[in-house]
């Protein structure tokens, strides 16, 4: 079984799991800052769209910790809206990555009230996915509902509520902070779910609302905070009932590509069309959307 982590053994770019003691009720919490910051830093991102992006990373790193085998878990939401998608890429190593495209027009639009656009002024109408990949040699598993409310956290618990018919709660948070270097991006995030009553169990209606409502408490500002271990925000909301947390996984923010993938998918092409991709300086440039790593080719190495 696992252990209890010892007090104050959480630190930044780490999620754990938890159970409140002797209730129905199990959760994870996620703590993000140089995973989550070299993500957004990547590109140019308006602060609104920064913030979908940290939420997308949060939220793919609460769920995918749940995985029991090696593989991915991909949140994605597209719409109508000055953004288009946003992706956040979790896989069971810990490695996080993320992207979004938007119109920066539109954005700039929308951002201008008093307070910042969220999910669902940013993306408009459309649809929110998860993705689950079990590898190449199984089929993937996905699940789509409708973009729902301001924050891709209500996205969350009406997937779940509609795919899983799983009693799910989530808390998403995204700030930036300074570290005496600069403002650095972070983020947090905390989920509870409800398991699901049986004979050796019996009712977990009230242990449910009980847990919801310590749950309600909790601010943004305490997800962010890099002064504020996660045990100790655990325990401010569950210690009337106790809550044990178990050994975490670190995060890091990592991209995929190489040199491999990228020749892989120029070959994919027919020999006419990569020859007008060829630039005046004779190579082929390709810049990978997530980490923005630019790529430059030989013809004769693709072929």
């Amino acid at each position: 079984m696992p252990q209890p982590l010892a007090p104050r053994s959480l630190a930044d770019d780490l999620v754990a799991p938890f159970q409140i003691e002797s209730q129905p009720v199990r959760g994870r919490v996620v703590r993000l800052g140089p995973a989550v910051d070299e993500v957004l830093t990547r590109h140019a991102y308006p602060d609104a769209v920064a913030n979908l992006l940290g939420e997308a990373c949060a939220l793919a790193a609460l769920v995918g910790a749940s995985l029991k085998f090696e593989g991915r878990l991909i949140v994605q939401a597209q719409g109508s809206g000055p953004v288009a998608y946003v992706v956040a890429d979790y896989d069971t190593a810990g490695a996080l990555r993320g992207y979004c495209r938007f119109d920066p027009e539109r954005v700039a639009q929308a951002s201008g009230g008093f307070a910042r656009p969220g999910a669902g002024t940013l993306l408009g109408e459309g649809v929110f996915i998860m993705t689950v990949d079990q590898g190449p040699d199984m089929d993937r598993y996905q699940g789509v509902t409708p973009i729902h409310g301001e924050t891709l956290a209500l996205c969350a618990e009406t997937y779940f509520a509609q795919s899983e018919q799983t009693p799910t709660r989530v808390r998403l948070a995204v700030g930036q902070a300074d570290d005496g270097e600069g403002p650095h991006w972070r983020a947090g995030g905390l989920l509870i779910q409800n398991t699901a009553e049986d004979l050796a169990r019996g009712p977990t209606e009230e242990a449910w609302d009980r847990a919801q409502a310590f749950f309600e408490t909790v601010g943004e500002d305490e997800l962010i905070d890099p002064t504020l271990p996660s045990e100790t925000l655990l325990w401010r909301l569950f210690h009337e009932d106790g809550v044990r947390v178990f050994p975490p996984k670190t995060l890091t923010g990592f991209c995929r590509c190489s040199h491999e993938k990228i020749v892989g998918m120029l070959r994919a092409f027919p020999p006419e069309e990569r020859a007008e991709m060829v630039e005046p300086d004779g190579r082929i440039h390709v810049t990978c959307e997530y980490c923005s790593r630019v790529y430059a080719l030989a013809p004769e190495a693709v072929d």
